[in-house]
């Protein structure tokens, strides 16, 4: 497959065509660069200092599917249409204007992304400095170095990958054997936790909320795919290794350790070798970060405004935002951060889902304009799905009021319960 990319917009605007799709192994290496990145290890221990070992893998089982059908429901839809995310919340049930809000809500939460991991990056350099930077030189130069190198799109996330995933790997087991030297697995295993506890479904929001986003613009990688069975390998895989062995190793350093704050153990104790884990950490996901959100917002503005921006300038403001936040101290509201992401975001991913694949609302316009590589006539769309804006309210409103289960399968369930009823399925039939 050629790897060329025609436009300055990164297909923005239009579907990936077939010859600019990536191989498997580069799409695999992209969605596990993502997934294992240092915050997986801060939401691994967060969960570990607060729960025992095999409440804690229950906690990551059930957020992880969740991530999985997510994922692949959207996944799948991005690699048949060659849509980004927000080219297909347009037309599956937010509409024109209802999708820039998706679009804006996406780039606010990945921004906010962006700088919890720039925080750690900036965290570690400053440490492997002796303090001479200062935390706030750190993070801007971190941050605005990160940023450059993602003014090159879908090509940069590729040899990112490929360069950063297996040193990453290395380099964090290595720290991890240092770390746990001297202990035995099933004591560990079978420690109680002396952090303040979480409930199973809180925990497994914890979980979902860590990658909901990330699960929502599956489709800004997916449409790189080749197929669908390449989606499934990517999510699958990614999963395995992100959710299940990151975590596990991280519940376990935790109850060694007897703290939450096992990523600043696993920099500081490591030395130069720490903060190489950290820089390939920070490369891996910050890529994806800017990459998705600056998707988000050119589609954003385009609906709004039918401008088209550029696609390396917005990313140069864009993660500027994300730096600025690294200084205002966004590491300190990690855990309600995940949680809040983890209740706003399985709506929106349901209203999507129902439409594309239960529905079918506008089957019809996307299978004849994708026979000829085209994009559908917008001027069929609604300006506002208000069908998908109320399901996404009910959604997001039941997952925060409602404490019992788990609180993001609960707004996930809502959301594509409600939409469907407004859209009277199941006595309306969907298009075929």
């Amino acid at each position: 497959m050629k790897n060329k990319l025609p436009n300055t917009h990164d297909f923005s605007f239009m579907r990936v065509p077939l010859d600019c799709r990536y191989s498997l192994f580069t799409m695999v290496m992209v969605r596990i660069g993502i997934m294992t990145a240092l915050g997986q290890f801060m939401l691994g221990a967060m969960l570990g200092h607060a729960m025992p070992f095999y409440d804690a893998l229950l906690a990551t089982f059930l957020g992880s599917m969740l991530l999985e059908f997510v994922s692949l429901g959207l996944g799948i839809a991005g690699a048949r249409e060659g849509f980004s995310t927000s080219q297909l919340a347009r037309w599956c049930g937010f509409g024109l204007y209802g999708s820039s809000m998706v679009s804006i809500l996406i780039v606010l939460s990945l921004i906010g992304w962006f700088g919890v991991q720039n925080a750690i990056l900036a965290n570690g350099l400053n440490y492997a400095l002796n303090n001479k930077l200062g935390f706030v030189t750190s993070a801007l130069l971190s941050g605005l170095g990160l940023t450059a190198l993602m003014t090159f799109g879908f090509r940069a996330l590729g040899w990112i990958a490929i360069v950063t995933v297996p040193l990453f790997m290395l380099v964090v087991g290595w720290i991890v054997c240092e770390l746990l030297a001297g202990y035995h697995l099933i004591e560990l295993m079978t420690t109680l936790p002396t952090g303040q506890p979480m409930t199973l479904g809180m925990a497994a929001t914890a979980v979902g909320g860590g990658y909901i986003v990330t699960s929502v613009t599956t489709a800004d990688i997916g449409r790189y795919c080749q197929n669908s069975r390449h989606v499934f390998w990517m999510i699958t895989l990614s999963i395995i290794v992100g959710e299940f062995v990151v975590n596990s190793i991280a519940i376990l350093i935790a109850h060694a350790l007897n703290t939450s704050d096992v990523v600043t153990i696993m920099t500081q104790t490591a030395g130069w070798i720490g903060l190489l884990a950290v820089i390939l950490s920070a490369l891996k996901i910050n890529d994806s970060n800017l990459y998705s959100s600056s998707l988000a917002l050119l589609s954003a503005v385009e609906g709004i405004s039918g401008r088209r921006l550029s696609y390396v300038g917005l990313t140069l403001a864009l993660g500027t935002a994300g730096t600025l936040l690294t200084v205002a101290g966004i590491l300190e509201q990690f855990t309600g951060f995940l949680i809040l992401l983890g209740v706003i975001f399985p709506p929106v991913a349901g209203v999507m889902l129902c439409d594309y694949w239960l529905l079918k609302t506008h089957r019809v316009e996307l299978d004849e304009s994708l026979r000829q590589q085209q994009l559908p006539d917008p001027k069929i769309l609604p300006a506002v799905g208000w069908n998908g804006v109320i399901a996404c309210l009910a959604g997001i409103l039941t997952g925060l009021m409602i404490k019992m289960g788990i609180p993001s399968l609960n707004s996930l369930l809502v959301s594509i319960t409600v939409y469907a009823l407004l859209n009277g399925y199941p006595f309306k039939k969907a298009v075929k």
